[in-house]
């Protein structure tokens, strides 16, 4: 943490020092001449209402050239109307317009040297409702928005996010799905890569997903999924990467958002984003709240075919509620050093203060199936976590349209203490306690992470139509682990061997890429290559187990586009991807809820190949988008989960590499406004996946034949008022021990602005009919199991987000210099 507070001071000092002079916006008077830069003059004035004299903010001013009206340079109006536009010296033609206002002209304005400030004065506009029905028609953003190779979810208008966690939203996706343990799926795949902004972070989690429950939706903008990643990305996540991006702005003036929800089973929350614009600085700042409880449940019946198991027949019931408070918070800014340079710095920290208790309840029964012995263990489970995260990019642009330079460093520092207390009580078949005593455990695991990040991209456009891309990342990640696990007997705590240990993890990770793109006509295609090393050591301390390897490999990618016509675009495409295991997936030791059921990870585990092959067809009408990809995955070295029985019963569960993997699949998304009040969203994945493989003796193959769909439909009534449903059904799906049921979930939506639109409120309803279960079948060598566990019951949310300074049909880098260069337009 020492590391990361230097960074964050150095950080914030320097930019106190550079805002110290000139960051006030210049005035409509002669001192602010004086600040203008050599060669250019200011156009200054204030935009109001024509009836009210109300001044209109985000009022869009536009500067040409007299010459042919091509657009020179541009801004917005703040929050009092006024603006400030800065242009070389010339002769211009300025143009002032607003959502639902008639646009108007001022020609002949000049800036000469002795002419550096042209004051238009005060401009009144006139409200025109035939544009401002037209308007509101084009800049509704839609829940989703997607391209050849990428796809796009804007969180804000699908109802049933508000209020909830990344979680919740991943979940929400179409082809993105998020299991009973909280790993996410793409296209039935665990192997993806999960990014904030472009980049690793702790808000995910240090070796699993478990920190997208205490991220806020309402920090968040949109979510990004590429599923045939070209060499500039990262080679992790062999079915693809999702890019979570979360809130800033850019524009001038004063403006965010507040949201507040509160919900049952207990959920309370706030989100603050805030955005502060004056002059060559951007100033933004994040906070989210998370006051939640989870409630579950479930069950696992097993069956034993072994004579040397007591008890052949086995109930596990279980109840359980996981909940807590977490804070983050989130700031920086953007310095604007010149108009092509951009240096921006941030800083995350994360607090969480969370509980996971639960009652299992184990029926153990004879060969006759005879009930024979109760058992009831009793989890008190505490988790306090710290995470940090300090960032420094800088972004420069060139004369020349198109090239660019970007330079990012970051640095992420984490600590996290598990506690948990077990408490086991037996009974016979009529529930009268036995003789025995009390057993009695506790465990304590202790994490530590600390990752450091710097990467570097350039762009050269070689022409209008080709261009070379090179860059390098290099990646040193250190993780430890300390897990103790202890039994009272007799007074005396003492250690179980067998289940604790101190693990350490060591990665680094050195790459470089090179993409060439071109485009002839209507053809356009890139080819690109990346190289990465790879240094990998695991480390059981106590037991002094060393895994040590390292490998280089090489990842090609292909993209080749042809666009039909308007609207109607064909794309090849070709990538290579690696899938490193988890640190979880590492780690013997993190698991003891249940000692009958244990979970651990292998330190022998080799990194996931896959060739993806993609062939997807885009096709735009006036009122509707149709995306539809065929897709093919080739995967060596394939990680499961793969569970065995003891002699005692007990099920030990680790993940193993199999052979292969080959997976075919065709997936459709679109999306139709059948009139201007409905609209309907859907999306289908049918995929065929066969897995071979072998463990010691064991022969482990699948063919698997599923789907899963979503539809969504959007109602809008009243004007200013929303009503959404969502169905989301998963087929089932054959595995390599066992068989994944099926399930569906309902979700339903309301919303209403409030207040001249600057607010709105939602109702919002996730698992109507509470059946959102995981259900499984599981079976091998000697044993069967059936399970049920509900991850958390349905819920339901009131929430209230209240706008500062927005508008809430106006898109983000509409106006003036919006955006947020967090994006996936290989920024990162």
């Amino acid at each position: 943490m020492k590391i990361g507070a230097l960074i964050a001071t150095l950080i914030f000092t320097t930019a106190s020092l550079l805002m110290g002079q000139g960051t006030e916006l210049p005035v409509a008077d002669g001192a602010a001449a004086g600040t203008i830069e050599k060669g250019k003059g200011m156009i200054i004035g204030r935009v109001v209402d024509q009836d009210t004299d109300t001044p209109l903010d985000f009022a869009t001013i536009s500067v040409l050239t007299r010459k042919d009206s091509s657009v020179v340079t541009g801004g917005i109006s703040e929050v009092d109307g006024k603006f400030a536009v800065e242009v070389a010296y010339g002769e211009y033609l300025v143009k002032v317009e607003f959502i639902s206002y008639n646009a108007t002209f001022i020609d002949n304005v000049v800036l000469a040297p002795g002419k550096k400030l042209a004051d238009l004065g005060t401009i009144a506009l006139s409200v025109s409702a035939q544009v401002l029905q037209e308007i509101e028609v084009v800049a509704e953003k839609s829940e989703m928005t997607f391209d050849l190779d990428k796809r796009v979810f804007n969180v804000g208008k699908d109802l049933a996010n508000k209020g909830g966690s990344a979680e919740e939203i991943l979940d929400n996706i179409p082809s993105v799905t998020v299991d009973v343990d909280g790993n996410v799926s793409l296209r039935g795949s665990e192997n993806v890569r999960i990014l904030v902004d472009g980049k690793p972070s702790g808000l995910i989690g240090v070796g699993d997903t478990d920190g997208l429950k205490s991220l806020p939706a309402g920090m968040i903008d949109r979510v990004e999924v590429v599923t045939n990643a070209s060499a500039r990305y990262e080679a992790s996540g062999t079915s693809g990467i999702i890019n979570i991006v979360l809130k800033k702005d850019r524009q001038k003036g004063i403006n965010g958002s507040l949201d507040v929800n509160a919900g049952f089973p207990k959920r309370y929350g706030a989100a603050v984003n805030l955005n502060a614009r004056r002059d060559k600085v951007n100033w933004f700042l994040n906070y989210g709240l998370r006051n939640r409880t989870g409630p579950g449940s479930g069950y696992t019946n097993q069956e034993f075919y072994s004579e040397t198991i007591e008890f052949p027949y086995t109930e596990q019931l279980r109840t359980s509620e996981r909940g807590g408070v977490s804070n983050s918070f989130r700031g920086g800014f953007d310095l604007f050093l010149s108009d092509r340079d951009i240096l921006t710095a941030a800083a995350l920290y994360r607090i969480g203060d969370d509980y996971s208790d639960a009652l299992t309840t184990f029926r153990d029964f004879d060969r006759n199936r005879v009930l024979r012995e109760i058992s009831e263990r009793v989890q008190d489970e505490t988790e306090e976590e710290i995470d940090a995260e300090y960032e420094l990019n800088y972004e420069r642009k060139f004369d020349r349209e198109g090239q660019k330079f970007t330079a990012q460093f970051q640095y992420q520092n984490s600590e996290e203490t598990e506690s948990s207390d077990y408490l086991q009580t037996s009974f016979d078949a009529e529930y009268i306690p036995l003789d025995s005593d009390i057993l009695t455990q506790k465990s304590i695991n202790v994490e530590s992470n600390g990752t450091y990040l710097l990467q570097a991209d350039y762009v050269q456009p070689l022409n209008n139509d080709q261009k070379i891309e090179l860059g390098t990342r290099n990646s040193i990640r250190r993780i430890g682990n300390d897990y103790l696990v202890e039994e009272l007997n007799n007074g005396i705590w003492e250690r179980l061997d067998n289940l604790s240990n101190n693990f350490n993890y060591e990665e680094n990770i050195y790459a470089v890429y090179a993409i060439y793109a071109n485009k002839v006509d209507k053809w356009s295609y890139q080819i690109g290559v990346r190289g990465e090393h790879s240094e990998v050591l695991t480390e059981l301390l106590e037991t002094q187990e060393v895994n040590d390897r390292s490998y280089t490999n090489l990842f090609p990618s292909g993209h080749l586009n042809y666009e039909i016509n308007k609207g109607n675009a064909l794309q090849l495409s070709y990538s290579r991807r690696i899938s490193r295991p988890r640190f979880w997936y590492l780690n013997p030791f993190f698991t003891f809820s249940n000692n009958r059921n244990i979970w651990g990870g292998n330190p022998n585990l080799d990194p996931e190949f896959t060739d993806s092959y993609e062939m997807g067809y885009l096709r735009y009408w006036d009122k509707a988008t149709l995306g539809s990809s065929l897709y093919y995955r080739h995967t060596t070295g394939v990680i499961e989960r793969i569970a065995r029985i003891e002699e005692d019963g007990i099920t030990r569960t680790q993940p193993e590499n199999l052979s292969t993997q080959n997976s075919y699949g065709l997936e459709f998304t679109g999306s139709i406004d059948f009139t201007k009040w409905w609209r309907l969203d859907g999306s289908l994945n049918i995929f065929s996946q066969k897995t071979q493989g072998q463990i010691d003796d064991i022969i482990l193959e699948a063919e698997a034949f599923s789907f899963q769909n979503r539809l969504s439909s959007r109602i809008k009534f009243w004007k200013d008022a929303e009503f959404q449903t969502r169905l989301w059904y998963r087929a089932p799906e054959n595995r390599t021990q066992g068989r994944r049921k099926s399930m569906y979930s309902l979700d339903l939506g309301f919303s209403k602005d409030l207040l001249k639109k600057k607010a709105t409120i939602t109702i919002s309803v996730q698992d109507l009919l509470n059946t959102r279960k995981y259900r499984n079948e599981t079976f091998g060598n000697g044993f069967y199991s059936d399970s049920e566990f509900q991850r958390r019951a349905g819920q339901t949310t009131v929430s209230f987000n209240y706008r500062i300074n927005q508008k809430k049909q106006r898109e983000r880098g509409e106006r003036g210099e919006g955006g947020d260069g967090g994006d996936f337009n290989g920024e990162f």
